[in-house]
């Protein structure tokens, strides 16, 4: 009798849904029994938070200090090219989920009413000296035992800036403790995505229990938007982009179909990474700019992410029924703006990213278990976009140098090859 196939994680995840609706439909009072062990999934995320920001932060700006200084003007160039791009990302997931808005219904568990006017209170009364003020941490060791976001991101900036200006063997001995760190944090991330079927089964009971099936129709509409937010973020962002950089739309449509295949079927970008980098030389650009720009943008440069959790964060304010004002949800804004750079290579980064986020603005986590829960849908569209606006970057960077050739002959990276210029193991196929 042949072995029955281990489900991948996300089909223990959908079963799970699947269970935990049901659950939640037949048994709402006993549903409401599970809450603990959706808490354990949530307060597991919640301790991962700041190491992990804190070594990738540190590694993406110190780790690439030396490679900014050789390259000079493309490396300026390249921030601020990714800096006004994702920022435009995030203002079209900031408009599409206040137009639609997806998580208005719902009713979490973890949230009462007194609980969201007293943080409206709080973020209203928030100035902007206040705010200054609160960014700057008295002790990172509070900040990081308070999951303050903003905190640990100025503390890892100013970190890596004075790493950065360290020469010889002390610079690479904390280089190296911190890739250690982060490499055991994303470790440790995978184990404890292991629990969450269980932590987000229990949630979606709870969460049905108390506020019906309707909440399954909160989500459907979730997913929508954000399909819908990439689709103008396509047309009124990268399009123009390429028009005025005279990118020949053709071929490149041409040279990214089989990367975005790869990202969209497996959601990961370093899967797709090597195919990307050579489908950028065949078009024209050059190896020396393709090694710089790809890397570079998975920690600066993730639109569709940046997007998604825009999209995400009030999505979870909306389901706890706390009203933000424009400003609150710009101030959110820039918090995602900051932490979102340099977790690329963290496996669920977005998942972090926006626990932190909402930790920081005192939002209820019990949304990420809801979102995660369909995720995975969500992650193939928003990788997909972080590949294609990577792609893009490096012929426009090109062409802002005068160095793009489409005609030009190009030298073919190899897997390995990418895989040195990364620093990273050779992604294996999914």
């Amino acid at each position: 009798m042949a072995r029955l196939k281990r489900p991948s994680l996300t089909q223990a995840i959908l079963l799970a849904m699947v269970v935990g609706t049901l659950v939640g439909w037949l048994f709402p009072d006993f549903s409401q029994n599970l809450k603990p062990l959706s808490t354990i999934f949530l307060r597991m995320i919640k301790s991962i938070i700041a190491p992990i920001i804190f070594a990738t932060l540190v590694i993406g700006i110190a780790g690439h200090g030396d490679d900014m200084k050789r390259v000079g003007r493309l490396a300026l160039k390249s921030i601020i090219y990714f800096e006004i791009v994702t920022t435009l990302a995030l203002f079209i997931g900031l408009a599409a989920v206040n137009i639609t808005k997806p998580g208005v219904g719902v009713v979490l568990a973890g949230a009462d009413a007194q609980q969201g006017q007293q943080l409206g209170e709080t973020a209203q009364s928030l100035t902007v000296g206040g705010f200054l003020e609160h960014v700057v941490p008295t002790s990172v060791i509070q900040a990081m035992a308070e999951n303050s976001v903003l905190q640990i991101v100025f503390w890892s900036i100013l970190f890596a800036v004075g790493l950065s200006q360290v020469r010889g063997e002390p610079k690479r001995m904390v280089l190296g403790v911190l890739e250690g760190l982060a490499e055991v944090m994303f470790k440790l991330t995978g184990l404890v995505m292991k629990y969450a079927p269980i932590g987000i089964g229990a949630a979606i009971a709870v969460t049905v229990g108390h506020s019906g099936l309707g909440v399954l129709v909160n989500l459907g509409k979730l997913i929508l938007t954000l399909y819908a937010a990439l689709v103008v973020f396509g047309l009124l962002v990268l399009l123009p982009v390429a028009l005025m950089a005279r990118v020949p739309l053709k071929k490149f449509a041409r040279a990214v179909k089989d990367p975005a295949l790869i990202a969209f079927s497996t959601t990961s970008s370093e899967a797709a990474l090597p195919r990307a980098m050579q489908a950028m030389e065949a078009l024209g650009v050059p190896r020396r700019i393709v090694a710089f720009v790809m890397p570079t943008g998975y920690s600066f440069n993730l639109d569709g992410t940046t997007l998604y959790l825009a999209l995400a964060s009030v999505f979870a304010a909306q389901a706890a029924g706390i009203h933000l004002t424009l400003g609150q949800q710009l101030t959110m804004m820039l918090t995602l703006m900051l932490t979102s750079k340099g977790v690329a290579a963290v496996p669920r980064a977005s998942l972090v990213i926006l626990s932190g986020t909402l930790a920081t603005f005192g939002l209820p986590l019990e949304a990420v278990a809801l979102i995660l829960g369909v995720d995975e849908l969500m992650d193939m569209a928003r990788t997909t976009v972080n590949l294609v606006g990577n792609c893009l970057a490096t012929v426009v960077m090109a062409r802002w140098e005068g160095e793009f050739d489409p005609d030009r002959p190009a030298e073919d990276v190899t897997p390995e090859e990418a895989a040195h210029i990364l620093g990273t193991p050779e992604p294996q196929p999914a």
